[in-house]
C-alpha cells in the first residue's frame, strides 16, 4: 500500500505563508526589562558584563524609563542598589528605600507603566546572602535563619506595595515565603497585588553578571542551601506546587535557558501565567559572541525568545528587552 508524500514545504515557501501558519508569537507585551537604580545624581554607569545595562541614579531614571515606554513596554523589574548594607539588610524595608523611592518617582511621570519590585535582602546585606545570618553551634557554620528572614521580607513587600509597586516579586527562595507576604499584604491592605514567585530558582552559574550589577556577590559560602540544584526537575514541580498552593500568582522559572524542560513541565501542569527569566549571563554571552562578530544578535536573540514562548512561557523577563522591541517594530519576529 502506498501513501502520497507530504508536501509540508509548501506551507513554507514565502514569509506571508510562513507568518501565516506560525504557531507561536513574540510580543513585546510579552517583555519585562530588568532596571538597576542606585543612590547619587548624575549617575548612567554601564555594566561592564552587561553592555547596554546600566546602573541609574533617580534623576537619570526618568529619559529610561521614557525610553522603555516609546518601545511599547509595559513593565519593568526594579532592582535596587543601595548606599549602605548592614546584617539585616535594613535599607530594603524602609519607606526612603532606594527601590521604594525609585518606585514612587516612577509612579509620579508614568503611572501607567507596571512595575514589579524584586523583593530580596541580597543585595542590602553586607554578607550578600537572601536572608539574616545566623550561627548553628551544631554544624558550626553560618546559616541563613530562613523564619527571622521571612519577618523581613513581608516588611519589604508591605513597604514596596505602599510605594506603589503593582506586583511583588520574591526571589529569596526562602520556605513559606509566598504564604508569609500574601499573609502580610493581606493584612496591610494589599490584597490586590499579585506575587510573582520566583517558584523555580536553581543555584546557577548564569548569574555572574547580575552580582556584578547588583553588588550582591556572598561573602562566604554560597546559595546552594536554599537555591536548586541544577540537576533535580521533580523537585521544581514540588516547588512549584508549594507556590501554588500558598497563593502566588505568577509562577517563574530562572534561569529560562537551561530549563525549557522545567517551563514546559510547569506549562503542563498549571493554569498560571508562567515567567521565563532570560538571566544576566544569557545575555551577556551573546553580547560577548556579537562584538566578536561571531553570531547574528538579532537572529540569536529572537529565536531564544520564541523558544521560551514555545516552552511554555507566557512572560519573559529579558535584558534584551529594548533591543527585541524595536526588532520587532521592523516585523521581524526571527
Amino acid at each position: 500500500m502506498s501513501y502520497p508524500v507530504v508536501r509540508n514545504r509548501r506551507l513554507r515557501g514565502s514569509a506571508a505563508m510562513r507568518n501565516l501558519v506560525r504557531e507561536t508569537q513574540l510580543s513585546v507585551h510579552d517583555f519585562i526589562y530588568p532596571i538597576f537604580v542606585t543612590e547619587g545624581t548624575g549617575i548612567r554607569e554601564q555594566i561592564s558584563s552587561m553592555p547596554g545595562v546600566y546602573h541609574l541614579s533617580l534623576d537619570q531614571l526618568e529619559s529610561e524609563i521614557r525610553e522603555v515606554q516609546s518601545l511599547g513596554i509595559q513593565s519593568i523589574l526594579l532592582f535596587g542598589v543601595p548606599d549602605h548594607k548592614d546584617d539585616a539588610g535594613t535599607e530594603a524595608y524602609g519607606s526612603h528605600s532606594i527601590v521604594q523611592k525609585a518606585t514612587r518617582a516612577i509612579k509620579s511621570y508614568a503611572p501607567e507603566l507596571l512595575i514589579v519590585a524584586d523583593t530580596c535582602l541580597c543585595q542590602f546585606t553586607d554578607h550578600g546572602h537572601c536572608g539574616v545570618i545566623k550561627h548553628n553551634h551544631h554544624t558550626n557554620r553560618a546559616e541563613v535563619d530562613n523564619d527571622l528572614s521571612l519577618e523581613l521580607l513581608v516588611r519589604t513587600a508591605v513597604s514596596q506595595a505602599e510605594a506603589g509597586a503593582d506586583i511583588i516579586a520574591p526571589s529569596n527562595m526562602m520556605d513559606g515565603y509566598v504564604h508569609a507576604i500574601r499573609q502580610g499584604l493581606d493584612q496591610a491592605g494589599y490584597e490586590h497585588v499579585p506575587i510573582m514567585a520566583y517558584s523555580v530558582k536553581y543555584a546557577s552559574a548564569f548569574y555572574g553578571p547580575f552580582r556584578e550589577a547588583a553588588h550582591s556577590t556572598p561573602q562566604f559560602g554560597d546559595r546552594k542551601t536554599y537555591q536548586m540544584d541544577p540537576a533535580n526537575a521533580r523537585e521544581a514541580i514540588r516547588e512549584a506546587e508549594s507556590d501554588a498552593a500558598e497563593g502566588a500568582d505568577l509562577l517563574m522559572v530562572k534561569p529560562a535557558l537551561a530549563y525549557m524542560d522545567i517551563i514546559r513541565e510547569l506549562r503542563n501542569r498549571y493554569q498560571h501565567p508562567i515567567v521565563a527569566y532570560n538571566v544576566s549571563a544569557e545575555y551577556a554571552m551573546v553580547k560577548a559572541a556579537s562584538e566578536r562578530g561571531w553570531i547574528n544578535e538579532r537572529a540569536v536573540v529572537l529565536e531564544t525568545l520564541i523558544g521560551f514562548k514555545r516552552a511554555g512561557a507566557d512572560i519573559i523577563i529579558t535584558y534584551h528587552a529594548k533591543d527585541a522591541a524595536r526588532w520587532l517594530a521592523e516585523g521581524v519576529q526571527s
